[in-house]
């Protein structure tokens, strides 16, 4: 055997004469040197790889694998994490699967060096053994994964190597479905980003599904067309599905959230004529101001936000509910002073001058949730595997929604006529984050709205508490397990099919702008508020 670290040396032998290279149709793949990658291929399988991986990364740079100049742009992270990046890269070739096994394996030896001893030291069998229970997968997958990494430079430096399989798909195959042409419900606004771009982007197509969307413009509608069954599954305000589960406004009707579409992305938006005036909650008294549905975080978030500057909202304000496509309409008219809806109609009425952004939604609530992909449980009971494909596909298309290079491809997909309708340069301004409020401030908020599919419980529990505050729920109705409406678990099951990090815990403390929320003390916060604020 030799060492890697005289690889290059060798390789280099291996080149042929200048005058005879041009029997060699194209370079090596790997080094760029004249010769077969036959010979390369004989040459790497003589390679003794070394035990530690700072010296296997510095070898594969010599032999230019990793060109110098990728090197230099990585100065901006820490050796370790380098090493540990191209690792996962070489291993997993950008495959999800494979990278979150290695990931994994890093994870449980609790860094790269200690995963290299546990993969191939005297106590790799333990290893295995957690490996195994934390990764839900087989032993045989994870030794067959494993065994990537022994053949670490072979498979990863030449492409002609032979491959190691990649897993099946965890989707079910498209004749397995119980159904496949489905109609989802959705309304004309941002929230519903990972619904609508996920058919022109082609998600839907991807796990086998044919979608059709029909748009909605009221949430009552759309709640009524759940209770009649007319679709197959609704793009639904997060609160919805507590509100009909326990009965809140029509009988109770078992419905489940079953991923987030948004988080953030609406504001208080205020007419002109009170331009200078509106400086704080206490400046609303008197007004009319639009909110969506009684059953929404909007009509919560101003609630929440009119009782910290001593206003009860039920008293000194009039909330009106508001189909969202009417109320830029009923603001330039003068029928309401201010409204709180997405940021596509926020932004709206900034370029159309009408009004002014007073206050984003993510002031009150950093990372709150807006709308969610929903069914019936009836529909999920009959169609386990369909359900199953369609929210893994919407949580798929929400991942990449939620990567800010993407946002101003998104913003022009779902612009068109039969999806918002809107100005392309509206949209850019919420996807993006740079946007004007209309009061001659300039901002670069990337979080202005963003795509975690995953829905923390703890979204439930502080929800369900305003419902109570508010007198949404009667006094002799239990509020209790109303966190399992939302189907965290299997969110949680298919982002880790996919290959994307979740969160271990369900639940999570709130970072709220007037006292956190922990879910842990709900009654505890719901009275904090009352006795602090007097409503």
């Amino acid at each position: 055997m030799i060492s890697l670290s005289s690889q290059s040396h060798y390789l280099n032998s291996l080149s042929s004469p200048q005058g005879i290279r041009n029997s060699f149709s194209s370079p090596c793949t790997v080094c760029g040197s004249f010769h077969s990658a036959q010979d390369h291929w004989n040459l790497m399988a003589d390679i003794e790889m070394p035990q530690n991986p700072a010296d296997l990364i510095d070898d594969l740079v010599k032999m230019r694998v990793y060109q110098p100049t990728a090197i230099e742009a990585a100065d901006s992270i820490t050796q370790a994490e380098l090493r540990t990046a191209l690792f996962i890269s070489m291993v997993g070739q950008g495959k999800p699967k494979r990278e979150r096994l290695v990931r994994d394996l890093i994870k449980l030896a609790g860094g790269l060096d200690q995963a290299f001893s546990a993969a191939f030291g005297p106590k790799a069998g333990e290893f295995f053994t957690d490996a195994k229970r934390m990764s839900q997968v087989t032993r045989r997958k994870f030794l067959q994964n494993i065994a990537v990494g022994a053949a670490l430079v072979s498979l990863a430096n030449c492409g002609s190597a032979t491959e190691v399989a990649e897993e099946p798909a965890d989707s079910p195959a498209v004749e397995d479905l119980e159904k496949s042409k489905l109609k989802v419900a959705f309304l004309p606004i941002t929230c519903s980003t990972p619904i609508i771009m996920s058919k022109p982007l082609g998600f839907y197509k991807k796990y086998g599904l044919d979608v059709e969307l029909i748009k909605y413009y009221s949430w009552s509608v759309v709640r009524d067309a759940a209770i009649a069954g007319e679709l197959d599954a609704y793009h639904m305000l997060a609160p919805m599905p507590i509100a009909m589960s326990l009965g809140l406004g029509s009988a109770p009707f078992p419905v489940r959230l079953a991923s987030i579409e948004n988080n953030n992305g609406q504001a208080i938006a205020v007419a002109k004529k009170h331009m200078g005036q509106i400086n704080g909650p206490e400046d609303f008294r008197g007004m009319s101001i639009g909110i969506p549905y009684d059953f929404s975080n909007h009509n919560l978030l101003i609630r929440y936000y009119l009782a910290t500057g001593g206003l009860d909202p039920d008293k000194d304000v009039n909330l009106l509910i508001l189909p969202p496509p009417d109320a830029i309409a009923k603001l330039a008219s003068g029928q309401i002073d201010a409204f709180i809806l997405p940021d596509n109609f926020t932004q709206r009425i900034v370029q159309d001058d009408i009004g002014f952004i007073h206050l984003l939604s993510k002031d009150l609530w950093d990372g709150h949730p807006c709308c969610a992909f929903v069914a019936t449980q009836k529909w999920i009971n009959g169609h386990p595997k369909t359900f199953r494909a369609l929210n893994k596909a919407i949580i798929d298309g929400a991942n990449y929604a939620n990567d800010p290079v993407n946002r101003k491809e998104i913003a022009a997909t779902i612009a068109p006529q039969e999806y918002l309708n809107q100005p392309l340069p509206v949209l850019e301004a919420v996807m993006t984050g740079q946007f004007e409020d209309g009061q001659g401030n300039s901002f670069d908020i990337p979080d202005r709205i963003c795509f975690d599919p995953y829905p923390w419980k703890s979204f439930a529990s502080w929800i369900t508490t305003q419902l109570v505050r508010w007198n949404y729920v009667p006094t002799d109705k239990p509020t209790t397990g109303v966190e399992d409406f939302f189907l965290t678990d299997l969110a949680r099951e298919l982002a880790l099919e996919l290959g994307v990090d979740a969160p271990e815990e369900l639940s999570r403390i709130e970072k709220m702008k007037f006292g956190d929320f922990d879910p842990a003390q709900a009654e505890t916060y719901l009275k904090q508020q009352i006795d602090t604020f007097g409503v």
